[in-house]
């Protein structure tokens, strides 16, 4: 098992003890799974993603990570287990001025030496296998162009890029298809999928596109307000399921317009002497 948390709480640093971004999740995901973590701004997806990659540490509750506590045991142990798993935050962190080969690359760090990375930021050492991973998303002609002449979208492929690098057994991937059009997304959705499926690696993947979950994903989780409100096999998510998780988040989005729009009414566009 990949995964298996029992009642978890975290909270953030810095939060009210009455402040939870998860509330007693249940949750237990296996080997080579495909999971896809849907719900409103402010779920807790971001939340159990950094728990699942042992960055956010549980208040209570209990969490096992490959058959391990991690959080049971010594600190260098755990950072050895950390590279078992690759987290891909919604905004990578590429540096502006690095060459997207080095930024690629970066995704091995956790198998190197600290010789063998030193080396590679002065030369870059397996160039081709940056190349082999940039070439799915389109990103081949870019390897030696720097990070900051990408564009958004560029620059999350390239983010997604270093899982192919890596050694990862487990990828946790944290909304990435924000910055993308419609056929980009599909297609970095399914070169994620394939790279997981081959190496039989886990694949928690966060998304706001509901309907790319519904029709990719064998399995759905629906999180609000730091809770699961529901884990299902795809079959079994309905509509109203869906309607339900998001029907008060859209209300509040309606209200935060209006109340927008009769601001915007009341502001007298005549200039006064």
């Amino acid at each position: 098992m990949t995964f298996h948390l029992q009642k978890i709480s975290t909270r953030h640093s810095g939060a009210a003890q009455d402040s939870f971004a998860l509330r007693e999740v249940s949750l237990s995901i296996q080997q080579g799974e495909q999971v896809a973590l849907i719900g409103p701004s402010g779920a807790g997806k971001t939340s159990l993603l950094h728990t699942l990659a042992c960055a956010l540490k549980p208040v209570q509750g209990e969490l096992q990570v490959f058959d391990i506590q991690p959080w049971h045991i010594a600190s260098t142990e755990r950072h050895r287990m950390r590279a078992r798993l690759f987290l891909a935050p919604q905004t990578p962190p590429l540096p502006p001025r690095q060459r997207v080969v080095n930024a690629v690359l970066a995704g091995a760090l956790p198998q190197w030496s600290v010789w063998q990375a030193v080396r590679s930021l002065i030369k870059p050492v397996e160039v081709d296998a940056a190349y082999q991973a940039l070439m799915p998303f389109n990103l081949q002609d870019k390897l030696y162009a720097r990070v900051d002449r990408l564009s958004g979208g560029e620059r999350q492929r390239c983010g997604m890029a270093r899982a192919l690098v890596s050694k990862a057994e487990a990828f946790l991937v944290d909304e990435p298809l924000s910055a993308l059009d419609p056929t980009l997304a599909l297609q970095t959705l399914k070169v994620l999928q394939q790279e997981a499926q081959q190496r039989n690696a886990t694949l928690v993947c966060s998304l706001h596109q509901v309907e790319l979950a519904r029709a990719n994903f064998p399995r759905i989780v629906g999180l609000r307000d730091g809770r699961v409100v529901f884990d299902a096999a795809n079959a079994e998510v309905s509509d109203a399921m869906i309607a339900a998780l998001y029907q008060n988040s859209q209300d509040e989005a309606e209200v935060n317009i209006a109340d927008d729009m009769t601001k915007l009414a009341v502001i007298d566009p005549i200039p006064r002497c």
